[in-house]
């Protein structure tokens, strides 16, 4: 498995991981997106270091450098490292409880966690993808056949001329693949996720289709809470709704760790 140990290019400037020990017993881990960096989500992890979380904010493997770091990553090397940091913020709150909130990719790596650890005080799921189109996956199968590396990127979907998520400005394609494929497995074990799940939605997302939130809503065993952003595209953590998106997730994640 790689780790960002394993990046050879030096990580950009904000691209960097980041971590605060936090007021109170309670821990939050902060995952960002596919192509993106932790830039998008470093706001909300502020937001709730400054509510009294533990807080994690990893960089994924292949991420935050250069895209040709990432083109040797896949879906295993990042849920590994979101399980590393997991572990590494449960051994630091103790007998605190944790939530993990995830942007986009972030989010579905979120459910995968939510699958595994039944113990997570609840999930926050902003923009995350469950239900990519088959014909997608064979688009990128097709390209990659006719020996493309990379396509044009998907990140930066932010309403906000002023916002920047430092995402890349290719796609690998190969990566994309691995995503596709494992979120597939996740849809399909959605009702494993019995924790309470707060899922926020942008109602003009150019990324993920917002109908990928009823399907989360509607697999989900345990009980879901939604909002819906209608000023923010894809990037709703840097995007002119992300007060709402920080006031949410602060109020969420306070309430299922009991204060």
């Amino acid at each position: 498995m790689r780790t960002p140990a394993d990046d050879t290019h030096p990580v950009l400037p904000g691209c960097e991981p980041w971590s605060s020990p936090g007021g109170g017993p309670h821990g939050a881990l902060v995952l960002h997106g596919f192509t993106g960096s932790p830039v998008s989500m470093r706001p909300l992890a502020e937001a709730l270091a400054t509510a009294g979380f533990a807080v994690e904010l990893p960089r994924l493997p292949g991420h935050g450098t250069a895209v040709e770091d990432m083109i040797e990553t896949g879906w295993d090397d990042w849920l590994t490292e979101a399980e590393r940091a997991l572990g590494a913020l449960q051994a630091r709150v103790g007998d605190g409880k944790v939530v993990v909130a995830g942007l986009s990719m972030g989010g579905a790596l979120t459910a995968a966690l939510a699958q595994g650890h039944p113990e997570l005080a609840g999930i926050v799921l902003i923009n995350a993808p469950v239900a990519v189109p088959d014909e997608l996956a064979a688009a990128v199968e097709e390209m990659m056949a006719g020996g493309m590396e990379v396509m044009d990127s998907i990140g930066g979907d932010i309403a906000d001329p002023d916002a920047d998520e430092a995402s890349y400005d290719e796609t690998p394609l190969r990566s994309l693949l691995t995503m596709i494929m494992a979120g597939r497995d996740v849809r399909a074990r959605l009702a494993e996720i019995e924790v309470p799940t707060l899922i926020i939605t942008s109602r003009q997302d150019h990324v993920v289709n917002p109908a990928d939130s009823d399907v989360l809503a509607e697999g989900i065993s345990g009980p879901v809470e939604r909002i819906w952003l209608e000023k923010s595209f894809h990037v709703a953590t840097l995007d002119y709704d992300k007060a709402e998106v920080e006031a949410a997730t602060v109020e969420f994640a306070s309430r299922v760790t009991g204060g």
